[in-house]
């Protein structure tokens, strides 16, 4: 991989300030965090993993300095919101990264075992083609419909079974 030039890593920069929690609330106002919220606790009552999903602005200026991907800073929030710490490892994280448009889905061993990586990058590109047209809701929504179903067919709740919800299920906003 090239080094970014001083004008790239500026550019980034200054992409990664200008984009604020005003441009997420404009994206995804607090009624639509709400309901997507509402559809990740209607889809954990069908399964036993975990769902989160994650919007955050921008970077941090300690990964904008070392040009880190926004796959890094979702890894690094997948251990801090503890989406790896459940029972069947089977926690999946919804990452949205505004200021670069990123997307990226990181999944627990449980589920990843059963799932390829081809799968998580058509899920996220469905999700940036709604996106594109401003259909953030929509998107997480049929991503987190996808996500599910895959859930729902690998660790699916016994008959009788109750939800442990071992996270949160309100979107994190950063």
């Amino acid at each position: 991989m090239a080094t970014p030039s001083f004008f790239s890593k500026l550019l980034r920069l200054w992409r990664h300030r200008w984009i604020d929690a005003a441009d997420v609330r404009r994206a995804l106002p607090p009624e639509a965090l709400q309901r997507l919220g509402a559809r990740v606790a209607a889809s954990e009552r069908r399964h036993s993993g975990e769902v989160r999903i994650c919007i955050e602005a921008g970077l941090p200026w300690s990964y904008i300095r070392r040009a880190a991907a926004a796959r890094e800073r979702a890894i690094t929030m997948f251990g801090k919101l503890r989406v790896w710490d459940t029972a069947h490892n089977n926690g999946v994280l919804i990452y949205l990264l505004m200021a670069e448009h990123a997307i990226e889905i990181v999944a627990d061993r449980g589920i990843d075992a059963h799932v390829n990586a081809q799968e998580w990058a058509a899920m996220a590109k469905r999700m940036g083609a709604a996106f594109r047209e401003g259909r953030f809701e929509d998107g997480i929504t049929h991503a987190l419909e996808e996500v599910s179903a895959l859930l729902v067919a690998h660790f699916p709740l016994a008959e009788g079974e109750p939800d442990r919800n071992e996270l949160p299920d309100e979107p994190v906003v950063m």
